[in-house]
């Protein structure tokens, strides 16, 4: 992988822990950003992510001179992702006479108004391990991670339960009701009005629901297709 940095970066000693890393650093007059990394989405598009690198005290001059702001408009201009890298441990609200909403409003809009990522560093070592992270790990195949929890495989207890819930009108009291009278589902698919009527919360109508559709006969396609 190659990273493009920044001729204003040399003395930085990022350049020094890349390269440790194995990555290939290529120095440029750059006109938007610090670093530059060429990547693939997830199904291959080939794009650019711009990195503009600040300490704190650099971060907090450039929103008195509002430079971050154009900085940030040619990132978006040039980049197809723009990350944002604050770099320093100190306290970013004792550092200097700032009202604290004055650094919480510019950050806000960073992330909202120019969605762009702010990613936090402890030092330049640090931040050059964020870039070889992001740098190495676009070039390996990768999946979306899933947002959903691995559901864990279901009793045969709860597999009836969820069958009988799964009837029209039937909640899940009701289907343990209607389980505890008939033992098994094939003995309630079995069962006439009168035996389903038995349990509490099935009257009539629903009785005769229920007993319509175990006997009704599946439409096949053929069948749907003649009725159109």
């Amino acid at each position: 992988m190659k990273i493009l940095f920044d001729h204003r970066e040399n003395n930085s000693g990022i350049k020094k822990e890349l390269i440790k890393q194995g990555l290939e650093v290529l120095e440029q007059q750059l006109v938007s950003a610090d670093f530059v990394i060429k990547t693939k989405t997830l199904d291959g598009k080939v794009i650019t992510v711009g990195i503009e690198k600040k300490t704190i005290n650099d971060f907090l001059n450039s929103i008195i001179d509002k430079r971050i702001i154009s900085q940030l408009i040619e990132m978006k201009r040039h980049f197809d992702i723009s990350l944002l890298i604050i770099e320093g441990t100190e306290n970013i609200y004792e550092l200097r006479n700032f009202h604290p909403n004055s650094i919480r409003g510019m950050l806000a809009s960073i992330a909202i108004d120019f969605q762009t990522p702010i990613l936090h560093t402890r030092n330049q070592k640090d931040t050059a391990n964020i870039l070889a992270i992001i740098a190495k790990r676009l070039e390996k195949p990768r999946s979306l991670p899933s947002l959903l929890k691995k559901r864990k495989s279901l009793t045969q207890r709860q597999q009836q339960e969820y069958f009988v819930e799964s009837l029209p009108g039937i909640g899940p009291m009701t289907a343990k009701k209607i389980l505890n009278k008939f033992g098994t589902i094939k003995n309630l698919i079995n069962a006439g009005e009168k035996e389903l009527k038995e349990v509490e919360k099935i009257g009539k109508i629903k009785a005769s629901r229920l007993k319509n559709l175990f006997e009704r006969k599946y439409p096949t396609e053929k069948y749907q297709n003649d009725q159109g």
